[in-house]
């Protein structure tokens, strides 16, 4: 009898436990939100190791988030045949992940930098680089099988986000004051962040439509006017360049080649720059120093009046319009894809 009360106890325990995430991806479902995947390390290190693909056949990007969102992906690719490895990190300097490139003999590929000054000109953002290049450079086999059996699972369940929906992150997004002198828990809107395998990041339609969803974003960006950060300047932007100009350096020698990419962005956001990082003395020494193309939105018609709804980073309708622009001026100035595509993309 004994044993039967706790087979049947064990059936109840299942269902209800069955229950309880059916519904709560049910609801989740209805509040709009869709599968993505966490943009870990795991992810991360999954991309990386495809660096070392044929160079006429792959491009490698690096940056912080403004090139996830603004490099539609299937369009890059559609266009040119190459492959499109998408290395950036949200809030991240793409600073050591140029190091990281650099210092691997058996990268000869090339290489697409995203510069937000805030970020790239900045001692700040490195923890997580640093965490994916360790994972990358250590993982083991069984990590390696656990990716491959997770991800197919995590693409189709919304509830499996870690970064929305797990205990921590429900409970970062409790409205509690913060205590003086702790910064605060970012609360993005759900549909800002969705993450696809080849970790490019799309908002949602949703969130493209909701002005109030873009208000949202934008009071988190003036949470950082309160950042007391300084720009970088003086020694530590000098050691910042030679830095720079050292990785490129390196990859050049192997026949590897670098351009940089500066993405748009719009109201105070891109005041707040404007003023901290002006361009002769960040951007346009970038380029001197390093002696690579660059390629600054601004300079174009086809993306200068581009528009961020949040001020940072691009719906996905236009990231196809700034992604064809870079495919053409590339075609143009660099070769690195098929001319042919440069004529009408870039004008």
């Amino acid at each position: 009898m004994q044993t039967h009360l706790t087979g049947k106890s064990a059936v109840l325990a299942v269902v209800i436990v069955l229950a309880f995430f059916v519904s709560w991806e049910l609801y989740l479902r209805h509040k709009g939100a869709v599968p993505d995947y966490d943009d870990g390390p795991e992810l991360w290190a999954h991309t990386r190791a495809m660096v070392y693909e044929p160079s006429d056949k792959a491009t490698v990007f690096i940056g912080s988030s403004r090139i996830k969102y603004d490099l539609d992906i299937p369009t890059w690719e559609s266009l040119t045949g190459n492959h499109a490895i998408q290395l950036s990190m949200v809030g991240s300097s793409p600073r050591h992940f140029l190091t990281d490139l650099a210092d691997d003999t058996n990268f000869k590929g090339k290489l697409v930098v995203d510069v937000t000054e805030v970020l790239f000109f900045s001692m700040r953002g490195n923890e997580s680089p640093d965490a994916g290049i360790a994972y990358y450079k250590h993982r083991t086999p069984a990590q390696k099988v656990s990716f491959i059996l997770d991800k197919p699972i995590e693409a189709r369940l919304v509830f499996l986000n870690e970064g929305q929906y797990s205990i921590n992150a429900m409970l970062g997004k409790l409205h509690i004051p913060d205590r003086p002198g702790v910064y605060p828990f970012l609360d993005f809107p759900p549909g800002f962040e969705p993450v696809m395998f080849n970790r490019q990041d799309v908002m949602t339609a949703d969130f493209v439509a909701d002005t109030n969803q873009h208000n949202q974003v934008k009071a988190i960006w003036a949470l950082l006017k309160g950042d007391p950060t300084p720009p970088m300047s003086g020694k530590p932007l000098d050691t910042v360049m030679l830095s720079v100009k050292r990785d490129v350096d390196k990859i050049k020698a192997r026949g590897g080649d670098v351009v940089f990419t500066r993405t748009p962005s719009n109201g105070f956001f891109l005041m707040a720059e404007q003023h901290m990082y002006p361009r002769k003395a960040y951007w346009d020494r970038l380029l001197k120093e390093t002696g690579c193309k660059g390629f600054y939105y601004a300079d174009y018609h086809t993306t200068a009046d581009l528009q961020c709804p949040e001020f940072s980073h691009l719906t996905p309708k236009d990231a196809v319009v700034y992604t064809k622009t870079l495919i053409g001026l590339i075609a143009k100035e660099k070769g690195w894809v098929h001319a042919k595509t440069a004529d009408n993309l870039s004008n």
